[in-house]
């Protein structure tokens, strides 16, 4: 599930089903994988991930079928 602001950036969806054995893998399916990861595949900071409602880091996490994760961008500024 995406919020608003990042769902923009995929063509207007929100929520997307993908197979995938980990979490990386499963963000890498998205049409905004360049928005979550930088250019050497680290996470960006200001993306926060909840899987089934727990926030991880843990980008090699093993991911159920039917597993629910949740993006939430963070806003940054001053």
């Amino acid at each position: 599930m995406l919020p608003s602001l990042l769902a923009a950036e995929a063509g207007g969806l929100k929520r997307f089903e993908v197979e995938a054995a980990t979490l990386r893998d499963a963000l890498s399916e998205l049409p905004i994988a360049n928005l979550i990861f930088d250019e050497t595949g680290a996470r960006r900071t200001l993306v926060n991930v909840f899987v089934d409602g727990v926030e991880t880091r843990d980008l090699d996490l093993p991911v159920a079928v039917a597993a629910e994760i949740r993006i939430v961008a963070a806003i940054a500024g001053g």
